[in-house]
């Protein structure tokens, strides 16, 4: 008797609970950005692109665009807008038209035109970020064990792809958000 008492609990249990789950969306353009990374270069590359996206807020806008327009509209019309290559999105405050290509991916809020833009540029290797119509290169491959890379002062420093450069860089950019924040 008591066995069928706890299973009745348990059953009661997981069906009040139902209910007051939450859906967290795909996180598309977030999980996007960092499948590109991973696909950029050797464990090194990565590295830096991961620490370069930390220096030019680009996860951190990209969550944003997650958490406050892409996921809503995923849950609401069960469809994402980055994975499909051009859709126009209803936002809570705008429309956003989210494009993407072979050479990265677009988001334009109809309402003030305002654009975000990942490029790759192979005639130099480089890649960037560009917003209001301005583009910030972020890193550039010198060679096969070499990559040019952007320091939060705006200076440009060459970055050895291994264990010791990706860690000299890392403390570099460490050390600048933390003077940043005093």
């Amino acid at each position: 008797m008591k066995k069928y008492h706890l299973t009745c609990t348990v059953l009661i249990a997981l069906a009040l609970s139902m209910p007051l789950q939450s859906c967290l969306g795909s996180f598309s353009l977030t999980n996007k950005v960092l499948t590109w990374n991973r696909e950029v270069g050797n464990k090194y590359v990565n590295e830096l692109v991961f620490f370069a996206f930390w220096v030019l807020p680009v996860y951190e806008l990209t969550l944003a665009a997650d958490m406050l327009v892409l996921n809503s509209i995923e849950f609401w019309t069960g469809e994402n807008p980055v994975v499909s290559e051009t859709k126009v999105v209803d936002g809570k405050d705008a429309q956003y038209l989210v494009q993407s290509d072979a050479t990265g991916y677009t988001i334009t809020n109809l309402s003030d035109k305002s654009v975000v833009r990942f490029n790759f540029d192979a005639s130099d290797r480089s890649w960037s970020l560009e917003t209001n119509g301005s583009e910030y290169k972020f890193m550039s491959f010198v060679d096969d064990s070499h990559v040019r890379m952007i320091t939060p002062d705006g200076s440009w420093r060459t970055v050895e792809l291994n264990q010791q450069g990706v860690m000299a860089y890392e403390q570099l950019v460490s050390e600048a958000r933390w003077m940043a924040l005093k």
